[in-house]
């Protein structure tokens, strides 16, 4: 019999429910990713910045400038800076799964999160002679 905490879903709906709760936490580690790859490519250019103060004083003009016109304004993708790159993927796959995957738990489990470790959790602990 179900309760609150575990909707009566087929096994198949649990199952899709699962994958989906599994990907969108995987796409929120892509984010990660993206943000570190955002912050440390900044502290690279932000070195390259340093650099190219450090040639000048030094009399490397050449070099001093082909930093600051070709390196520093350059794109990390294309034109595009890095952030642009993490505003675009927060604002088009991340918010789109992040909705989707919100509308399919409230469709299928009354809005309720890790339906599957839920029900193991509960069956554990039964085992267990630990009722919730």
């Amino acid at each position: 019999m179900a309760d609150a905490s575990d909707p009566d879903l087929t096994e198949t709906e649990r199952g899709a429910l699962h994958d989906c709760q599994l990907a969108i936490e995987y796409v929120h580690r892509a984010y990660g990713d993206l943000l570190g790859f955002h912050h440390k490519l900044g502290r690279a250019m932000d070195r390259f910045y340093e650099a190219e103060g450090k040639l000048r004083s030094e009399g490397h003009e050449e070099l001093a400038n082909e930093l600051r016109d070709e390196h520093l304004p350059a794109g990390a993708y294309g034109d595009d800076w890095s952030y642009a790159l993490v505003e675009g993927f927060r604002t088009g796959l991340l918010d789109g799964v992040d909705g989707f995957e919100t509308e399919l738990r409230d469709e299928l489990a009354g809005g309720l999160g890790h339906v599957s470790e839920r029900r193991q959790r509960r069956r554990w602990r039964k085992r267990a002679g630990r009722d919730e």
